[in-house]
This record gives structure tokens, C-alpha cells and sequence, in this order.
């Protein structure tokens, strides 16, 4: 596997859209701190790494196709350019199907049902926060992290993060 190509078709995708590379190396960096945190088994890891690279992969296609780039368009539009790419990168079969589950999911917490979604959706839930307009509200923010984060690591991120700690 090719964890460089990866990187580079998503990166090639976001050309236009610099904020979409940005946000995906954040949310990279996120997941990778909490499977540190963790001390996730190496196939875990390989899918929350290529998961994380991937998981907003259909919005620009989102945006050309329906004018938005929504959660549930994102859905929709990821998991073909994300199968696209990892099956050119060399990844097997079932990691592929798996990885474009979290992606055709990535806005759904209900379907998590994983260790490897959970972290991608707490990478990613924290950049949603930091940026978010519940930011001069601690109380709201406690709130969204106790609800939405479950991995131990997960949490002490977030809170040390939002400046909750």
C-alpha cells in the first residue's frame, strides 16, 4: 500500500480547494494523537490513517454536482473516489470496503461501529469544534465533548485542545 499516493490524490482532488487539504492534514493529525493515545493494533491504524485522508474526499464533487458540499452529499459523492483511490494505491479488498464505509458515513454517528470510525469521527468532531461557533460557550463545548468523544485519548485531546482542562 501506498500511503504517499493516497496523500496525493487527495491532494490533487483539493487542489482548488486549499482549506480541504488543510482541514484533512488536521484531522490526520488528530487521529493519529488519539490511536498514540490509544495504543491502536497496526491494521486499525492503517484504516483510521487512510480514512482520515479521505473521509471529506466527495466534497468537491458534492459542490459540482448538488452546489454544496453537505455532510450527506459528502456521503454520497466519497466512497466512489475513495474506492477509486485506494484500489490504485493498492490496498486490499476488504480494508477498501471498510474505509469507504467510514467514509459514506463520516457525518452519521450513528452508524459508527468501530474503534477505527470512532476515532475518525472524533479527529474530525474536534476541528468541527475549534472552528465552530460554540467556541466562546465552554459549557456547550463540554457538552459536545462528553457526548461525542468516547476514546479516553479522544477526550483529553479535546479538552486540552478547547481549553477545557
Amino acid at each position: 500500500m501506498n500511503f504517499a499516493a493516497v496523500i496525493g490524490a487527495m491532494e490533487q482532488v483539493f487542489k482548488d480547494v486549499p482549506f480541504g487539504i488543510e482541514h484533512t492534514n488536521r484531522v490526520l493529525r488528530n487521529a493519529e494523537m488519539i490511536m498514540d493515545g490509544e495504543s491502536t493494533p497496526e491494521e486499525t491504524r492503517v484504516i483510521v490513517l487512510l480514512a482520515s485522508i479521505l473521509h471529506d474526499i466527495g466534497a468537491v464533487e458534492a459542490q459540482r454536482k448538488h452546489g454544496s458540499m453537505a455532510g450527506h452529499l459528502q456521503e454520497i459523492e466519497g466512497p466512489p473516489i475513495a474506492r477509486e483511490i485506494l484500489n490504485g494505491a493498492g490496498v486490499d479488498a476488504a480494508m477498501v470496503e471498510r474505509v469507504c464505509f467510514i467514509v459514506g458515513h463520516h457525518h452519521s454517528p450513528e452508524k459508527i461501529d468501530g474503534i477505527d470510525f470512532q476515532i475518525v469521527w472524533e479527529a474530525d468532531t474536534l476541528e468541527a469544534l475549534l472552528h465552530g461557533s460554540e467556541r466562546s460557550d465552554p459549557a456547550a463545548l463540554l457538552e459536545k465533548v462528553e457526548g461525542n468523544f468516547r476514546t479516553s485519548s479522544g477526550r483529553k485531546l479535546a479538552k486540552e485542545c478547547l481549553g477545557l482542562l
